[in-house]
């Protein structure tokens, strides 16, 4: 197990949704591999080329009229992935996505959990 497995507090839900990562000079359109209230698993973009630490918008769309906003860095590159550390969430966007964790994970006491882990940060 690496270090960063070792540290994780947030459950990782293994989801699919077509995913927009943009900022004011590009736009790139991928799939989420996976979320957690802290961030998001992404398949790289053939023409990334964005740094470590780079800001960008993700818009994780959910259905036609759904959508996840977050703000969020680039916290690692690995072979086909990108993971994002997301800094900023709406009300709307975080509410949906407690309820995308709740149902993957079953178990209330580990949202909680979660939850109150985020609000310390």
């Amino acid at each position: 197990m690496s270090e960063q497995q070792d540290h994780r507090v947030f459950s990782r839900i293994v989801f699919d949704a077509k995913t927009i990562i943009s900022n004011a000079e590009q736009e790139w359109e991928t799939e989420l591999l996976d979320i957690s209230l802290k961030g998001a698993l992404l398949d790289k973009p053939a023409t990334w080329d964005a740094p470590i630490g780079a800001e960008f918008k993700l818009s994780i769309l959910l259905s036609k009229d759904t959508a996840i906003y977050m703000e969020a860095n680039v916290a690692h590159i690995e072979n086909d992935h990108i993971g994002f550390n997301c800094h900023h969430i709406d009300l709307e966007s975080i509410t949906h996505l407690r309820r995308i964790v709740e149902l993957n994970t079953g178990n209330d006491e580990l949202l909680h959990r979660e939850l109150s882990a985020l609000k310390r940060e």
